[in-house]
């Protein structure tokens, strides 16, 4: 009999013992994006940024890269026949109407008719030189940005780091996890977040750079059809 109910105690006591467990298992903690980029400090302020900067150069180089791509193609047939019908006024007129960076190269060629080919290979070459400088405008600064921002992320990494063990060191025996846990958000989420950016300026920045060797691959066609449309009448 006092066996059984030596049993029953200890089952009761089971019993309570896993209600009690039950009743201080820990709540599902959750954090939205904004209280961990804030777990960063400081440090997140130049990182962002820097996101919104590469943001910002990707948007608008993209678009002007769309817009210098655009090829009227009827542009060259235009030029080739007024130049043909020695119209070289109206071949001009019509290359200085016509915004982009084809038509001021063209222009130049054109309002050099009349020289020798070389001299006007060479005027044509220097304004394509120009446009192209135009069309890699910013790109080193995203390059900077792809760069830089990890190592930002770094820097945030190695301050969190000094962070909690200089709370290590000042807690003595005394050390509690939620003591550390200021410099390890601090540590952690700077390097995703400076990974994060550097990763997303990187892609941005080789997206825009296939970009500009596509179009002076078609400007150096174009240039090309203009120069030996140049040299027909020597034939």
């Amino acid at each position: 009999m006092s066996y059984i109910n030596l049993l029953q105690i200890t089952n009761a006591t089971d019993t309570a013992s896993a209600a009690g467990a039950a009743g201080s298992a820990p709540s599902e903690i959750s954090m939205s994006f904004l209280d961990m980029a804030m777990k960063g400090g400081w440090i997140m302020i130049p990182i962002v940024l820097l996101m919104v900067i590469a943001i910002y150069i990707f948007v608008e180089r993209f678009m002007a890269l769309k817009q210098a791509a655009k090829e009227d193609s009827g542009f060259m047939d235009r030029i080739k026949a007024s130049i043909t019908a020695g119209n070289i006024s109206e071949a001009k007129q019509l290359a200085h109407a016509t915004d982009g960076p084809l038509a001021r190269m063209i222009e130049t060629g054109v309002s050099r008719i009349g020289k020798p080919l070389a001299d006007i290979n060479v005027a044509i070459e220097n304004v394509g030189k120009q446009e192209v400088s135009k069309l890699e405008k910013s790109l080193p600064t995203l390059a900077s940005v792809s760069g830089g921002a990890p190592m930002i992320g770094f820097l945030g990494t190695v301050m969190g780091m000094i962070r909690a063990f200089y709370d290590m060191s000042m807690a003595g025996n005394n050390i509690d996890v939620s003591l550390l846990s200021g410099g390890i958000y601090t540590a952690m989420v700077t390097t995703v977040a400076g990974l994060i950016v550097g990763i997303i300026a990187y892609f941005a920045y080789n997206i825009l750079v296939s970009k500009v060797d596509k179009v002076v691959n078609q400007l150096e066609s174009r240039t090309t059809e203009f120069m030996d449309l140049l040299n027909e009448p020597a034939h």
